[in-house]
C-alpha cells in the first residue's frame, strides 16, 4: 500500500476498508507499528493491546459499522471494556492488574461502529490534574515540543492523535479534558451536551453531572461521525441530551447563517496570556469575516468567584467515593501510601462532608448552571447569543513538571475556561486555530446552547474549510 496512513483521519481511513483497498488487519497492524516506533518518544500509549487487536480485527465476526477496521486507544479512565485493564492512572489498581468484568455502553458503541482497540492511554491519577505526568507511567511529552505538557487527563489520547500513532482516541471531560489536550496538542475536542453519551451501565453520572465522554480527533467530520455513532441514552441513564434533528455528520458544510457570537478572555478573576488574548482576536475577526456578528460580551455568570469552591468540593466527594470504589474491585483498602499526595487530600476532603453539604454544592452547582444557560438563546429570533468564543487553556502549553504539584491557583490560572460548561452541560469544542510565536498550538473554545452539536459543527467545519489544519504537523510525528 502507498497510501500513507497516518495522514488520513479516521473517516479517510474507514473509506479505505469500504472501498476494498485496505483490510481492517492492514489498519491496525500499521497502527501498532506506529505506536512501537514512535511512543518512546511521547509516552502516550501505556497498556498495549496489540495481539487482542490483530485477532479482532482479523474475525470475520468484526462489525460493519461505519468506521470498520479503525484503530482506536482508550483512555485509560473510563470505557471499560471486559477483560481490559483499568488502572484509571493509578498504581493501586496498576499494581493489582484490575480488569473490568463488563463492557461500558460506550465501548459496546465504539465496537458496532468498527473500531478496533488497541490501547490504553496514559492519564493523570483518576484524571484530576491539567498535565499527564502520573507517577504511575510518567509523563506524556508533546508531539510539537517534548518538553510541554499535553494538558490532561486525555492527554495521552490527544498526545498519541497528534503524532499520527491512531487518527483519533477516546477522551472524557470533567472540567475541559476533552478540550485543553486538544488545545494542547492541535487537534479538535467536541465535548458533547451532558447525557450526550452514556456512563452506564455503572455510572448515572460522573462528578455532580459534570463528566461526559467522546473522542478527540484531526478533523470535524471524524467528531461529528463517531457522536452519530456513540450518541444517546443507556438503559436506565439519568438523563439524557435533546434527539439531534439530523445525523450530525449531515451539518457539516450547512451554513450556519449569520451568529450573533460573544467574545470572552478574561475579567477580574480570569487573566489572560498575551498570546490568547491574540487567538481570540483572530478567531473574531475570520468569524467577522465568514459575516457573523462579534461583540465582547459573555455570561454574568462568568464574573462570580465561587465557581471553583463548589467544583472543588464536589469534586472532591467523588474522589473519596472513587477510592472506596477501588477497594471494593480489588478487595484491600486504598492507603495513603497507594495514591499521589494531591489525590490523597482531595479523598480526605470528600471523605469529610456531610450529606447536606455535598447536596447543597450540588445545588449551588445546578442554580450556577441556569444562570450560565440563560445567555444563550434557545430558538431563532429569541433574544441572546448563539457562540462563545474563549481560548482553550489561558497559555501555550507549559513545561513538564511546571504544573505537577503546583497550587489549585497555578492551575486555575492554566485552565479557567472550560469548566463552567461542564456544569452547565453545554456542549462545547476545541479547534486549532492558532500557534504561538514558538510554534504550539493555541486552541480556541466554541461554547454552543444546550443541546447544540449541530450547530457547533456547522461552525467548525465553517471555520476549518477558511483556515485548514489538516497538514500541520508536530516535530514528532508517525
Amino acid at each position: 500500500m502507498t497510501t500513507n496512513l497516518a495522514e488520513l483521519d479516521a473517516s479517510a481511513q474507514a473509506e479505505l476498508v469500504a472501498r476494498g483497498e485496505c483490510s481492517p488487519e492492514e489498519l491496525v497492524e500499521a497502527a501498532i507499528e506506529r505506536i512501537e516506533r514512535v511512543n518512546p518518544q511521547i509516552n502516550a500509549v501505556v497498556v498495549p493491546l496489540f495481539e487482542r487487536a490483530r485477532a479482532e480485527a482479523a474475525d470475520p465476526a468484526l462489525p460493519a459499522g461505519p468506521f470498520r477496521g479503525v484503530p482506536l486507544l482508550l483512555k485509560d479512565l473510563g470505557c471499560h471494556v471486559a477483560g481490559v485493564p483499568v488502572y484509571g492512572g493509578t498504581k493501586f489498581l496498576r499494581d493489582h492488574d484490575w480488569r473490568s468484568p463488563v463492557d461500558s455502553f460506550l465501548a459496546e458503541r465504539f465496537r458496532a461502529a468498527g473500531f478496533v482497540v488497541v490501547g490504553k492511554a496514559n492519564t493523570p491519577e483518576l484524571g484530576l490534574s491539567p498535565t499527564t505526568e502520573p507517577e504511575t507511567f510518567g509523563p506524556t511529552r508533546n508531539p510539537w515540543d517534548p518538553e510541554r505538557i499535553v494538558g490532561g487527563s486525555s492527554g495521552g489520547s490527544a498526545a498519541a492523535v497528534a503524532a499520527g500513532l491512531t487518527p483519533l482516541a477516546h477522551a472524557g471531560d470533567g472540567g475541559g479534558s476533552i478540550r485543553n489536550p486538544a488545545g494542547a496538542c492541535g487537534l479538535v475536542g467536541l465535548k458533547p451536551t451532558r447525557g450526550r453519551t452514556s456512563l452506564g451501565p455503572e455510572i448515572g453520572e460522573g462528578w455532580a453531572g459534570c463528566t461526559t465522554e467522546h473522542v478527540v480527533t484531526r478533523s470535524v467530520r471524524d467528531a461529528a461521525a463517531v457522536l452519530d455513532c456513540v450518541s444517546g441514552p443507556g438503559t436506565g441513564d439519568p438523563y439524557f441530551a435533546p434527539p439531534p434533528r439530523a445525523p450530525f455528520l449531515s451539518e457539516m458544510g450547512r451554513d450556519p447563517g449569520t451568529l450573533r457570537v460573544g467574545c470572552f478572555t478574561s475579567n477580574d478573576h480570569t487573566p489572560a496570556h498575551p498570546e490568547a488574548r491574540a487567538a481570540v482576536e483572530a478567531t473574531a475577526k475570520l468569524l467577522e469575516e465568514l459575516d457573523h456578528q462579534v461583540e465582547d460580551a459573555y455570561p454574568d455568570a462568568l464574573d462570580e468567584q465561587d465557581l471553583g469552591e463548589f467544583t472543588s468540593t464536589a469534586v472532591s466527594a467523588n474522589v473519596a467515593r472513587e477510592l472506596d470504589v477501588m477497594a471494593q474491585q480489588v478487595g484491600t483498602p486504598v492507603t495513603e501510601k497507594d495514591v499521589e499526595p494531591a489525590t490523597w487530600a482531595m479523598a480526605q476532603r470528600g471523605g469529610s462532608l456531610s450529606a447536606t453539604e455535598y447536596l447543597a454544592t450540588v445545588d449551588a452547582l445546578h442554580a450556577f448552571g441556569r444562570r450560565m444557560r440563560g445567555w444563550w438563546r434557545e430558538v431563532p429570533d429569541e433574544e441572546g447569543y448563539d457562540i462563545l468564543v474563549t481560548p482553550t487553556m489561558a497559555e501555550p502549553a507549559p513545561p513538564i513538571g511546571e504544573l505537577k504539584g503546583a497550587s489549585i491557583e497555578r492551575i486555575i490560572r492554566l485552565v479557567p475556561y472550560t469548566m463552567p460548561y461542564n456544569v452547565s452541560g453545554q456542549p462545547a469544542i476545541g479547534l486549532p486555530l492558532h500557534s504561538s510565536h514558538e510554534g504550539l498550538p493555541l486552541g480556541i473554545q466554541l461554547v454552543a446552547g444546550y443541546g447544540q452539536e449541530a450547530l457547533l459543527v456547522r461552525l467548525a467545519s465553517q471555520l476549518e474549510a477558511a483556515r485548514p489544519w489538516r497538514d500541520r504537523r508536530p516535530a514528532i510525528h508517525a
